[in-house]
């Protein structure tokens, strides 16, 4: 863990702490075990389980630095990225794992438990279901996803989830920039504004990435999200 640590230290500009190195470790430990037995992730070397999935999600960080994250939601989760390493950064952050599929909801809970995270709600449901819910819809400072859609259907599951006056974060790869301009008429019907796009290279990966960091400057509308299954039939 100390060379991941160091490589956290010079692409983000964060010093992990002993306890945070430990939760990694365990998490990895935990992510790995449970791999042996459901597919949870195609990524089963420790090596690139911490550069794929934790310096990964952990880059999230350089376009949260600007305020705290109270409220955090991470739609499509999977194994729990980037929500969970982001949780052990910011311990006291509300956190919101949205996952449909059952063995991946059932291990999130699993490491929040063994972690003893508090503060994490793992949902079992569709993102379009989500954002009609009284209880999720607009209660976010931050909505974030990995690999989940192409940017115009993210942008109608992620932005009715969050505050006018948050953000959304979608992690893409070296398309972003294309899906960022394909997204323009979406976002302006949901109350989005595209703040910036941060280009990243990680260690041992050849394709570039980057961070969509989206603004929610108005309400949206109560027709979106439409119903489940129809954004990626229909993209905006």
């Amino acid at each position: 863990m100390e060379q991941f640590a160091q490589l956290v230290q010079r692409l983000v500009g964060l010093r992990l702490s002993t306890a945070q190195l430990n939760a990694l470790a365990l998490y990895e430990s935990e992510l790995l075990d449970w791999n042996t037995r459901f597919n949870l992730t195609a990524i089963r070397h420790p090596e690139e389980v911490r550069t794929k999935h934790f310096l990964d999600s952990l880059t999230c960080l350089l376009a949260m630095r600007e305020a705290p994250v109270e409220r955090l939601v991470d739609v499509g989760t999977g194994a729990g990225f980037p929500g969970i390493p982001l949780k052990i950064i910011f311990p006291k952050m509300q956190l919101t794992l949205v996952e449909s599929v059952g063995k991946k909801a059932d291990f999130c809970r699993h490491v929040a438990r063994r972690l003893e995270l508090s503060g994490v709600e793992v949902v079992q449901e569709r993102a379009e279901a989500l954002g009609q819910s009284a209880a999720h819809r607009e209660r976010y400072d931050w909505a974030v996803a990995r690999a989940v859609a192409i940017l115009p259907v993210l942008v109608e599951y992620l932005l009715p989830l969050v505050r006018v006056g948050g953000s959304m974060l979608a992690m893409k790869g070296e398309s972003g920039p294309a899906e960022a301009h394909s997204a323009e008429r979406a976002l302006r019907l949901l109350g989005g504004h595209l703040r910036q796009l941060v280009p990243l290279a990680l260690p041992g990966v050849t394709e570039e990435r980057y961070l969509v960091v989206i603004d929610k400057v108005a309400a949206t509308p109560l027709a979106y999200p439409r119903r489940v299954g129809v954004p990626a039939k229909k993209p905006l």
